[in-house]
């Protein structure tokens, strides 16, 4: 019996002995201790499809971690655009070439595939281009996010990285895996239905969807770091509001520091410090806040000016194609059936409103936590008997009326909540207006149409 002891006894640790590495090699995957190490799988994935020029490189030495440009990122993005032309112009002599033509075609149709054509093109260009040339606004941003950083420590704050890093691989891997499996499904009920698309096809497809989840990843970030950073601030004025409230100052001096257990920060309130310097550090954080806030607007402005559009535009045009078919205003003569026909149309549409959803609800979090500075700085303001802190936080009022988060398209239109209005009710214009052209056309149960594309290919064939 002693000897069989032994025996379980040293397989217990041999097994704990080879689990330990695996736990501390995903310990080490998931943790971060600075602001570059924890969005270095963000710059990692934008370096290597070319929409930025550098990436974060590690120290070995001190284990510092900082931006390091190379000649590779602004070649890497030129490939990738040219690639990108290259693929768009054989699928538009390839008779036109898109997935939703494959399914059926008509004047509308047609319409709605060379608008998609050419505003994809024009998209991703843009993007890439916008990624690319600014990428100096991208590198002032991150400066400071590292300042503020150094700051928010003088007031008893020490940030977590890690969660910033989990954060970062989250929306990656969901951006991704959403990407994958719409494209795989979709090239695959192609194939299933004996429909072979060009390579060009599949690139352009897979690319245009892929750089635009990278985007979206890329801001989502960036306004969850502005959110956090908002956040700490909060707490900071929440707390010594608390500490006014408590009437309490002989016990809390004595204890000098109270921890307090955060989710995305732990906060070491230093209350032996003067009120006025917590408040006017406050203000320091809150306007380089700001600054952060307004460069990154400056940085992705255009990107997002092109998604939404890009968006509505495949939105309006998946939609007309859903109802048409379910109202049966139109006979389609195409090799797949209604299910996979709705399926397809339905998901591309589920997948752009993920892409303006994520958008909105990442700007709409920060721009909420915003406004709640300015009913904390009142509550104090009411609360304090001192002269000299009534003063600072008089100034504090001043600086959040004229400093304030907002993130927008171009300067077109606000990135907020109330863009679900305003999308929702052009869409049913351009939806109203499609069906009630279907309706009125003489030829609505003729979907023989041919294309300018296949008029030219037909013209060409003749002659020779």
């Amino acid at each position: 019996m002693e000897a069989g002891k032994d025996t379980d006894t040293v397989e217990i640790e041999v097994e704990s002995g080879l689990c330990q590495p695996l736990r501390r090699r995903v310990r080490r995957f998931l943790s971060a201790k600075q602001l570059y190490e924890c969005l270095r799988p963000v710059f990692h994935v934008t370096y290597w499809h070319g929409l930025t020029s550098f990436y974060i490189s590690s120290d070995s030495a001190t284990g510092r971690k900082d931006i390091k440009k190379t000649i590779f990122g602004f070649v890497n993005g030129i490939i990738h655009i040219t690639l990108y032309a290259i693929c768009y112009t054989l699928t538009i002599f390839n008779n036109c070439e898109s997935v939703a033509s494959y399914f059926f075609r008509s004047r509308i149709t047609y319409f709605g595939d060379m608008m998609q054509i050419v505003s994809g093109f024009i998209g991703v260009t843009v993007i890439y281009l916008t990624s690319i040339i600014p990428n100096h606004r991208l590198e002032r941003c991150l400066e400071k996010f590292h300042t503020m950083d150094m700051q928010l420590q003088t007031v008893g704050i020490k940030i977590m990285y890690s969660k910033v890093l989990r954060f970062s691989y989250m929306i990656l891997f969901s951006m991704f895996m959403v990407n994958i499996c719409f494209t795989c499904g979709t090239f695959s009920v192609l194939y299933s239905s004996l429909v072979a698309p060009s390579m060009a096809l599949h690139f352009t497809f897979l690319i245009q969807h892929t750089v635009i989840s990278i985007a979206i990843a890329v801001f989502s970030c960036f306004t969850y770091l502005v959110e956090m950073r908002l956040v700490m601030v909060n707490k900071v004025l929440k707390n010594l509001s608390h500490q006014w409230d408590s009437h309490s100052l002989k016990g809390v001096v004595q204890k000098q520091r109270s921890l307090q257990c955060l989710d995305s920060f732990s906060m070491y309130t230093i209350v032996t410090k003067d009120p006025a310097e917590i408040i006017q550090e406050s203000m320091e954080i809150h306007h380089l806040i700001c600054e952060a806030a307004a460069t990154a607007n400056k940085y992705f402005t255009y990107q997002l000016l092109t998604i939404i559009s890009i968006a509505f535009l495949i939105i309006v045009f998946d939609a007309y194609y859903v109802l048409e078919t379910l109202l049966g205003k139109s006979k389609r003569e195409s090799k797949f059936k209604t299910v996979e026909f709705v399926t397809f149309f339905s998901c591309q549409m589920i997948l752009y409103l993920i892409a303006i959803i994520s958008i909105v609800e990442g700007s709409n979090r920060a721009i909420k936590k915003s406004e709640k500075t300015g009913g904390i700085v009142h509550s104090l303001m009411n609360k304090t008997k001192s002269p000299e802190v009534k003063e600072k936080l008089q100034q504090f009022s001043m600086q959040l009326l004229h400093l304030k988060i907002n993130f927008t398209a171009a300067g077109l239109f606000n990135i907020d909540r109330t863009l679900y209005f305003t999308i929702s009710g052009a869409l049913t214009t351009y939806l109203i207006i499609l069906l009630q052209f279907t309706s009125n056309s003489p030829h609505n149960s003729n979907g023989n149409y041919y294309s300018c594309c296949e008029t030219f290919n037909n013209i060409t064939n003749h002659t020779n």
